[in-house]
């Protein structure tokens, strides 16, 4: 083939690169915000509701965990196409962004939750006594001690579910959902032009990169409080 065909007329895909950047970042963001305030919630009614927790209810955390366990170890491409008649009650169709940010919230949500929890559960029993000790109630411990205690290796979580949110952007394309994956799937693969697949892929890492940096300063920082 000749070099000239393949190389990547930049002029052209200028415009529908930096789309396909915002897309990404758009879909990352409000599944980060949607989901990750989803999975707070979830994994600190799994900690709290727990055998010896401070709102213990059997049937409450084993329902959660189930659930958890259920939707955690299914792969996103798969995901998608189990959620679609939710998808179509809740964003009215099963392609393009705002259907494939839905799914991406749902799959982040409980990733957090475990994570969450995980988190949560190392925290010292005798912090969350001495608060019970002192007359706090439920919803104030969570406030001002649970969340506080945790927020160092909570903040690591939440940047190990950031790349993994990434990682499913780059799927949402086989929905419409745009994007840097779909970007270099239709005009890097299909099109044989490896630059721009490469292009593509040096933006994810980046944008990994410094959400790592980030969240490693960040954790750190709080860590030492």
């Amino acid at each position: 083939m000749n070099e000239t065909l393949l190389a990547a007329d930049w002029n052209r895909l200028g415009p529908t690169f930096i789309d396909a950047i915002g897309d990404t970042l758009v879909m990352v963001s409000l599944t980060m915000v949607l989901g990750g305030l989803g999975g707070l919630l979830i994994g600190l009614l799994l900690y709290t509701s727990r055998a010896g927790g401070i709102l213990q209810s059997k049937p409450l955390y084993w329902t959660l965990n189930i659930l958890v366990n259920f939707v955690r170890p299914i792969p996103f491409i798969v995901l998608i196409a189990m959620l679609a008649p939710v998808t179509v009650q809740v964003v009215g169709t099963t392609i393009g962004r705002s259907a494939a940010i839905f799914v991406m919230c749902i799959a982040a949500a409980f990733a957090v939750a475990r994570i969450v929890e995980q988190n949560l559960v190392a925290i010292d029993p005798g912090v969350i006594e001495a608060a019970r000790a002192m007359g706090a109630g439920p919803w104030r411990i969570i406030r001002t001690v649970i969340i506080p205690e945790a927020l160092g290796p909570l903040v690591l979580g939440y940047t190990f579910i950031f790349i993994a949110v990434v990682d499913m952007s780059a799927m949402a394309g086989y929905i419409g959902g745009g994007g840097l994956g779909d970007f270099a799937i239709v005009y890097g693969y299909r099109a044989y032009d490896l630059e721009v697949t490469y292009a593509a892929v040096i933006v994810i890492v980046i944008i990994v990169q410094i959400a790592q940096l980030l969240g490693n300063w960040l954790s750190r920082k709080l860590m030492r409080r």
